[in-house]
């Protein structure tokens, strides 16, 4: 696990970048870095973010912002990193997990050996922290705090280059600093520090005259722009150019008599459009010195996908480390990715030895002789060597020099793995541009005055071109050839038509992204271009080894080779472990290859081996959810089996992508059984973990294959599925349309399992509007349905429910048996994730009964199972928690809970969990202004009961308003038929009346307050009670002022 700042703001984890969201959260997740192991107040943060314009809600932004980062980073199997501590956040960071750290620790161990005369050590320590920077520090993130922060690192970097080149200087390697610090310089013009090194970079190369030329320019620069004179340390660099000083105890740069043979400059000319790949550079750079530090041939293997700019990458850095290479430069295209016959390594040797003064009569035509010569000329010489476009390691081997003087580029969209296990090479993996790069690139060749006022449209064509530098190339080329046309117009064109057609030089057709993925997929054997096609069967699916073996009809075994031979020719990229997939462009390429043939009894066995896989996960995650029974054959080859809950919820949530595109592929083919039986069969997964977009999408597919198959019970089961997703919503009267239509179809089907599926799910709708009696009706009805139909799974799920609204109705002792029995079934079915709804429900039930180590244990057992399954349900367990932590005086503790509470239901929005939490906090901390947030949040859900828990709350704790608080909630307790909530009431209004002084009054509320709670068994209520009462009677005057009142 890593955390970037100097560059764009990053979490990395197994190599794959993790979205982080918003720049608001980027620059939450910054902050909280940069002040890593330290508790961060919720007002620091917030100060932090806006300075002093703090928006009217700038906590609650705070808190959402923080429970998305919480969110997203789970989503990525990240540990919980950010911990809710003392009213504030406490990010907990290991010692090397934050590049900043990593920084500040390489450059302090550097300046240290530096110190000490180490300058070799010092230079390779402070290459590798340079190469740490990936762009501008913070980079995506958006706060106040942000630009003087990263000027801060910023000028740390500036100061760990000026140690770099004092470093360099001291070991004589003035000339290699030039070509870095010209670009410094210019991106720095102010910074005399730099300009400095400049100067004594180009006088100890033996360019004084040069040195003189930049002191001139920027002595002229501070006069005109600042009215000031050079400071001490430029004018000392003066001084010593002048009287051809090098700094004192710097060796001058060692002469050495080049060799008699000519000296090759092959190097193409680099693009003046370059742009980005500064961490790329600097990790070469690194690789550099740390070959040269061991003595030993530097090999640099730049690897990559087609059109990633390995070439260009390649010709900028050996212009930048040539003057280190005296003895000359050899450039070779090996063309093993080109069109036609790749270059043989004896005509590759036979070019070099003439490029290095052998005269052609004597060039071998043996390749062990040539390859013999071509070592003994290069034995004793410095020469830069550029092999682009090789094969792979074969190509390349004949071509490594033999000595150490020496550095070979090798460019390939081969992995190169032997070059780099028998011959030490070093290899820089290449991905695409970042998002700002490729945007950056886009308006450098277009021209930053075409694309003004265009940002958002360049960056969706950086998107559309998969951020590839050969496509944003060419769709640049092509609009800077159309002077009329707007980037949006372009962009609406592209994706009117073929992409791949119009990335295409047209005079030069060579010069198209289609040409370069079809050189990659023909070097490819037979059998791995069948599976390459296949990743085109279910387009933006990825491929893993289990998945393509049942495409292939092989074991997992060979596919998992296959697909790392695959990624090895880069023509798809390992995104998470054993998942295989390619970037957009490649993706329309790939599907372009599959359509060229027959591949529907292939598309059969993938959905066949998804549908099959996904009943496995059910059948451990939520036996409970019924599904249509299905007709569809068995795949040929075995599906995914799962040992516990937790695999099978990790397979669905790394999977979650890919069934969602193979749902839509299902039905795009026609396949509907196949589209309506996963949608069925995903619908549990969808509703644990609240993803409901896509769930949104699959019910919305389900329904209409359903419809197109004419299949009644698919299409219940469909609708039961719209009707939870508005449920989950809280959309309750189109929740309570669909089930009734759910009910319908399967009637009419005469799928009776679907009749009580539909009755069983009414019931809580009607629940929460405020409807007890009516859900205790079709409840009831739905319990006899699952019973006479030996159901065991729906019967544990009515009786959890009926505990529910006989709670709701104050019968505490009937609801208690009801989790009980449904907590016995779920047990017996194995029902992970059923039994974590049932223990916080009976929790809650413990905790009114009085049984608070009863509650605490249940409900402490229920948070323990939600977690293991991904359930949403774990914020509801989470208040229930807190109410019983706040009852027994742990009131610091029910404060955490509820707000962690609070933080989940925020990111996704759940109003109605979020007024539970509200409506804790409230409680905890006692404050009116937080209860009367609950409460209108409460009232956007349509949620009866929480809206009068919240009333009556109000009622106990709002003193001064008691009264008409009171007045409202019996009049909604009783209109309902909630009968615990309306003793309370009557508690909360015996207490108001005795603070009022009308005893008489307070002594008939408090009686009657006893009889409910005695017919309810509300422990709590009536301990509470029985106190006032004890109060009443002894008529204290002092003891107005010991009336307080909550649960």
């Amino acid at each position: 696990m890593t955390w970037r700042l100097l560059g764009p703001v990053e979490a990395v984890v197994r190599g794959e970048r993790v979205p982080l969201g918003r720049p608001q959260q980027r620059a939450v997740l910054a902050y909280l870095l940069l002040n890593a192991n330290v508790v961060v107040s919720a007002e620091q943060l917030a100060e932090a973010l806006w300075g002093g314009a703090l928006p009217t809600r700038a906590r609650a932004q705070v808190q959402v912002c923080v429970s998305r980062l919480r969110q997203l980073t789970r989503a990525a199997g990240i540990p919980e990193t950010i911990h809710s501590d003392s009213g504030g956040y406490r990010f907990e960071l290991g010692g090397d997990d934050l590049d900043v750290v990593v920084f500040s620790g390489l450059t302090e161990t550097a300046r240290r050996h530096a110190g000490s005369g180490q300058h070799e050590r010092a230079t390779t320590l402070l290459r590798q922290a340079l190469a740490l920077w990936r762009g501008p520090a913070l980079a995506g993130a958006s706060a106040a705090f942000v630009p003087a922060a990263a000027a801060g690192l910023h000028d740390k970097r500036l100061v760990a280059s000026e140690d770099l080149f004092d470093a360099e200087f001291a070991l004589g390697r003035h000339a290699a600093a030039v070509a870095p610090l010209r670009e410094l310089v210019t991106a720095n013009p102010w910074h005399e520090g730099l300009a400095a090194r400049l100067m004594t970079a180009l006088a100890g190369s033996g360019h004084q005259a040069e040195a003189l030329r930049v002191f001139e320019r920027i002595r002229r620069l501070l006069a005109d722009e600042l009215g000031i004179e050079p400071g001490p340390q430029l004018a000392e660099a003066h001084v010593r150019v002048l009287r051809q000083q090098f700094a004192p105890g710097t060796p001058a740069p060692p002469v050495r008599e080049t060799g008699s043979g000519p000296r090759p400059a092959q190097l193409p000319a680099g693009l003046a459009t370059f742009t980005g790949r500064g961490d790329a550079l600097a990790t070469m750079d690194t690789m550099l010195s740390r070959a040269r530090d061991n003595g030993a041939l530097a090999v640099v293997a730049i690897i990559g996908t087609a059109g990633v700019g390995k070439t260009a990458l390649a010709v900028r850095w050996a212009h930048r480390v040539r003057p280190l290479f005296d003895d000359g430069q050899l450039f070779l295209d090996l063309r093993g990715y080109s069109p036609g016959a790749a270059t043989a390594p004896l005509d590759a040797l036979s070019r070099c030895l003439r490029a290095l003064g052998v005269p052609p009569t004597r060039v071998p035509d043996d390749i062990d002789e040539a390859t013999d010569l071509y070592r003994s000329v290069l034995a004793d010489r410095r020469v830069l060597i550029l092999l682009d476009n090789a094969r792979d390691t074969a190509h390349v081997r004949p071509l490594l020099p033999g000595g150490a003087g020496c550095l070979v580029i090798v460019t390939s969209r081969d992995r190169l793995g032997g070059l780099a296990a028998r011959n030490d090479a070093q290899r820089l993996s290449l991905d695409v541009l970042a998002p700002q790069e490729a945007t950056e690139l886009l308006t450098r060749v277009i021209g930053a005055e075409r694309v003004a006022g265009q940002r958002d449209a360049l960056a969706e064509l950086a998107r559309d071109c998969a951020r590839l530098p050969l496509a944003l190339r060419i769709a640049a080329a092509d609009l800077h050839g159309r002077p009329h046309e707007r980037v949006s117009g372009y962009l609406a064109r592209f994706r009117a038509g073929d992409p791949l057609t119009m990335l295409t030089v047209h005079d030069d057709e060579q010069i198209a992204v289609r040409s370069a993925f079809a050189v990659s997929y023909q070097t490819l054997p037979p059998r791995l271009q069948r599976l390459f096609r296949l990743f085109g069967l279910v387009p933006g699916c990825e491929v893993t080894a289990e998945s393509a073996a049942a495409m292939l009809r092989c074991d997992a075994g060979e596919a998992a080779d296959m697909l790392s031979r695959i990624a090895d020719a880069h023509l798809a990229q390992e995104r998470t472990p054993g998942h295989f997939g390619t970037h957009d462009l490649l993706g329309r390429y790939v599907t372009e290859l599959a359509t060229t043939e027959d591949n529907r009894e292939t598309l059969v066995d993938l959905l066949s081996w998804y549908l099959f896989s996904v009943y496995a996960a059910a059948d451990r995650l939520y036996p409970q959810v019924l599904r249509v029974p299905t007709q569809l054959p068995a795949p040929a080859g075995p599906p995914m089996r799962f040992a516990t809950h937790v695999d099978a919820l990790a397979w669905l949530d790394a999977h979650r992508h890919n069934l969602v595109a193979v749902v839509r592929h299902a039905a795009h083919q026609g396949l509907h059984a196949f589209a309506w039986s996963l949608a069925d069969a995903l619908r549990g997964y969808l509703w644990l973990g609240l993803h409901t977009t896509q769930w949104s999408e699959v019910a919305g597919i389900g329904l209409s294959a359903a419809r197109a198959d004419r299949h009644e019970q698919a299409e219940a089961a469909a609708r039961l599925s719209l009707a939870a997703l508005h449920w989950r919503l809280e959309r309750f009267p189109e929740a309570i349309d669909d089930y009734r239509l759910a009910l319908g179809c399967a009637n009419r089907s005469g799928w009776h399992d679907g009749e009580a599926a539909a009755l069983g799910n009414l019931g809580p709708v009607f629940r929460m509007t405020g409807q007890p009696v009516e859900a205790l009706r079709v409840m009831e009805q739905a319990l006899e349905f699952n019973r006479r139909n030996g159901r065991t799974a729906g019967v544990a799920v009515n009786h959890n429910n009926l505990g529910l609204v006989c709670a709701d109705l104050g019968r505490l002792r009937e609801a208690a048996d009801h989790h009980h029995a449904a907590l016995t079934l779920a047990h017996q079915g194995g029902a992970t994730s059923s039994r974590a709804l049932i223990l916080s429900n009976l929790g809650v039930v413990h905790h009114l009964l009085g049984r608070s180590d009863d509650a605490l244990r249940t409900l402490t057992e229920a948070l323990e199972l939600h977690e293991q399954t991904g359930s949403r349900g774990r914020a509801t367990t989470l208040c229930a928690l807190a109410r019983v932590h706040c009852d027994r005086g742990d009131h610091p503790h029910a404060a955490r809970l509820a707000r962690q509470a609070l933080d989940m239901a925020r990111a996704p929005a759940e109003p109605r969990v979020e007024a539970l939490a509200l409506h804790i906090l409230g409680i905890v901390e006692r404050r009116t202004g937080t209860l009367l947030d609950a409460l209108r949040t409460a009232r956007t859900t349509a949620d009866r009961y929480i809206e009068a828990d919240i009333t009556v709350s109000l009622a106990e704790i709002d003193e001064p308003t008691a009264p008409s608080w009171c007045h409202a909630a019996l009049s909604v307790t009783r209109q309902c038929g909630y009968r615990l909530l309306e003793g309370r009431a009557l508690a909360a209004r015996a207490a108001a009346e005795f603070r009022a002084g009308d005893v008489a009054a307070a002594r008939r509320s408090a009686l009657l307050a006893a009889q409910s709670h005695a017919r309810t068994g509300h422990q709590p209520g009536t301990e509470r009670i029985e106190k006032l009462l004890a109060l009443l009677a002894s008529e204290s005057p002092k003891a107005e002022s010991a009336v307080s009142w909550h649960t």
